[in-house]
């Protein structure tokens, strides 16, 4: 019976914590972005949201090369951030960048069609009694887009597990350090006679995705018959 390495169950840990990160420090962000599509009407939004959606068309290598130019050593942002002691470049932090930047799209675009679904009428009426932005954000935006929330974090989790591309080039491929599952799969598919442990980690990807989407349904499910 095959049995993960040390390494592997670092690999795997990795994967969750670099997951889980980029997905809740996403949210706030993904529901902001979604808001200001749904809600608003501001010049230019086509634009911004072909800036939000191009990580989805851009390879992954392309969008990992792009976010090096930034938080690299000579980027726009790697000198200021290396001042205060934080590197990103071939670290977790540089894996959970690159995580939530390529699954941000996702995270924004099922929140969105949550939000587009609420009825008008609801946000005129609050607003006709005196609500305060953020209470219409809190008893009427949110509990109407739950389930849309819910799926978008899934899909960005998800999406986040599998994500190879952009975190090879940022966060580079190092064990216990950035190697997640899917770099830990390349690793044993570039080595002869190492198949047998890179479908052992297939195998567990996708059990880590299913129980994901499992969850996810459980939760909107929940929600659906509250």
């Amino acid at each position: 019976m095959i049995s993960l390495t040390p390494q592997d169950t670092q690999a795997v840990l990795l994967s969750i914590k670099v997951a889980t990160a980029a997905t809740l420090i996403s949210l706030p962000f993904g529901f902001g972005v979604a808001c200001i599509f749904s809600f608003t009407r501001i010049p230019g939004r086509a634009v911004f949201e072909g800036i939000v959606n191009l990580p989805l068309v851009l390879p992954p290598i392309v969008t990992g090369y792009l976010l090096l130019l930034v938080f690299g050593s000579s980027g726009v942002l790697g000198p200021f951030l290396e001042q205060f002691g934080i590197t990103v470049v071939f670290t977790a932090k540089g894996a959970v960048i690159a995580s939530a930047v390529v699954g941000f799209p996702l995270l924004v675009r099922s929140i969105r069609i949550g939000m587009d679904s609420i009825k008008e009428q609801y946000l005129q009426a609050a607003r006709t009694l005196g609500a305060p932005w953020w209470d219409i954000v809190v008893s009427i935006i949110i509990p109407l887009s739950a389930r849309a929330i819910i799926g978008g974090m899934t899909l960005m989790f998800a999406r986040s597990l599998g994500e190879f591309g952009a975190t090879i080039i940022l966060a580079g491929n190092i064990p216990g350090v950035s190697q997640t599952i899917p770099l830990a799969i390349y690793d044993y598919t570039s080595t002869p006679g190492q198949d047998s442990m890179a479908l052992v980690l297939c195998a567990v990807s996708i059990s880590l995705s299913f129980f994901v989407l499992l969850v996810s349904e459980a939760g909107g499910s929940a929600l659906k018959w509250r």
